[in-house]
């Protein structure tokens, strides 16, 4: 399916997740993580409230429709939270790993016109969320197999799409994208919580430019 996730994905090489214990504004979060050239935000079900948040999101983001942002949820383990999340408006779903509901899940995302990411490790995997249907894998935790783990899995599977998730960073981005991937996945080298509660969008900003220079 046509994906306005994985066409900014590939414009942009990257994609934020975002853990805190509250999110008070979304919407400002969004702008931003826009400002500083990341426009994929994942917000996730860790966060309580997702739900709401996403409906935020998706009532006032949406009137800023220059900035091309797409917001979507992670965390999804099964199929009654991504059909929440996508009556809320998320515009992606994430899991990260492969649940017991991955192909409802799979097929409630694509239902709604939304991409869908699904998390896997291993080769046999990689090859299940593919079969499954999944627009992109999310390989977690990237840190654990390296850069050099995504050059061997180009081997079979040379047109899935992939991206690393978990330990990514400025000093191991790039390298990510030479070895295959078509993103990399920000976390808190990014959004940081104590950013988040302090409202400092600058610096939120700063990190997300400082991110995105290190990828080219």
């Amino acid at each position: 399916m046509n994906s306005p996730l994985i066409d900014t994905l590939r414009a942009d090489k990257a994609l934020v997740v975002v853990r805190a214990s509250r999110l008070d504004d979304p919407v400002a979060l969004c702008h931003a993580l826009a400002a500083g050239g990341i426009r994929a935000v994942e917000l996730t079900f860790t966060t309580p409230g997702l739900t709401d948040l996403l409906a935020q999101v998706s009532g006032q983001v949406s009137a800023r429709a220059e900035d091309d942002i797409v917001v979507g949820a992670g965390t999804v383990l099964s199929a009654d939270q991504a059909r929440a999340a996508l009556a809320a408006g998320a515009r992606f779903l994430v899991t990260p790993g492969l649940p017991p509901e991955a192909a409802e899940i799979v097929a409630e995302g694509h239902a709604a016109g939304a991409a869908v990411v699904l998390g896997a490790l291993t080769p046999t995997e990689v090859l299940t969320a593919n079969a499954l249907g999944a627009d992109a894998v999310k390989i977690f935790p990237a840190r654990a197999m390296g850069p050099r783990y995504f050059s061997d899995l180009r081997g079979p599977y040379p047109e899935v799409a992939l991206i690393p998730s978990g330990g990514v960073d400025e000093d191991n981005a790039a390298e990510f994208l030479r070895a295959g991937a078509i993103a990399v996945t920000a976390g808190t080298s990014v959004v940081q919580p104590a950013d988040v509660d302090e409202a400092r969008w600058e610096q939120i900003t700063t990190n997300a430019a400082r991110f995105r220079a290190a990828l080219r």
